[in-house]
Parts: structure tokens; C-alpha cells; sequence
């Protein structure tokens, strides 16, 4: 990525269970052993992606804004980094909240 987000920014995720246990999809990459939390800077591109990502079979899914400096603070008590994806998956930029 060029420039970075600001924290004031408004970025999209997917939120497993929404209307209960709501929590952020998290994703493993195994090969070399990372937790992301998939991020996109477009609605519409995480509409596009999200079919393509590893979701628990039988578990809602909705994308939802949030703010970037919010999403910082729980990737880096959860041990997330963050991956700003397109809406075909292909990683943007790897953020490490802990940097």
C-alpha cells in the first residue's frame, strides 16, 4: 500500500453470528502459521471476497464497518494481524497492530 489508513478511518470486515456471539472473522494462513483478520477498505470488495474465505459451516456472516483504530486494538489482544485484501483476495498490506 502507498500510504497508510488512518485510525480514523472507517475499514470492512466480516462479523461471524452478528446477531449473537458476534465476533470478527479470523483466517489461518497454515503454511506459515499467521492468524489474520481478512480487511478490506470497500464494502463492495469484501462482498466480492467473502465467498472465498474459510467460514464455519452453518455460521451467519455479514460485512461491517468499523473503525481501523478499533480493529487495531482487538487484533492485537486477539494476536491478529491485519491483511488489507481486495475483492479478489490478493493481500494488499500485512499490518501487524503490534508495530
Amino acid at each position: 500500500m502507498s500510504k497508510p489508513i488512518d485510525k480514523e478511518s472507517w475499514v470492512w470486515v466480516i462479523i461471524q453470528e452478528p446477531e449473537a456471539n458476534a465476533q470478527m472473522l479470523g483466517q489461518q494462513d497454515e503454511e506459515n502459521n499467521i492468524s489474520f483478520i481478512p480487511t478490506f477498505l470497500e464494502k463492495d470488495e469484501a462482498l466480492r471476497c467473502q465467498n472465498s474465505l474459510v467460514i464455519e459451516k452453518g455460521k451467519k456472516c455479514e460485512v461491517q464497518a468499523i473503525l481501523y483504530e478499533e480493529l487495531l486494538n482487538q487484533a492485537s489482544e486477539s494476536g491478529f494481524l491485519i491483511f488489507i485484501l481486495n475483492g479478489s483476495g490478493e493481500v494488499l498490506d500485512r499490518i501487524n497492530p503490534l508495530q
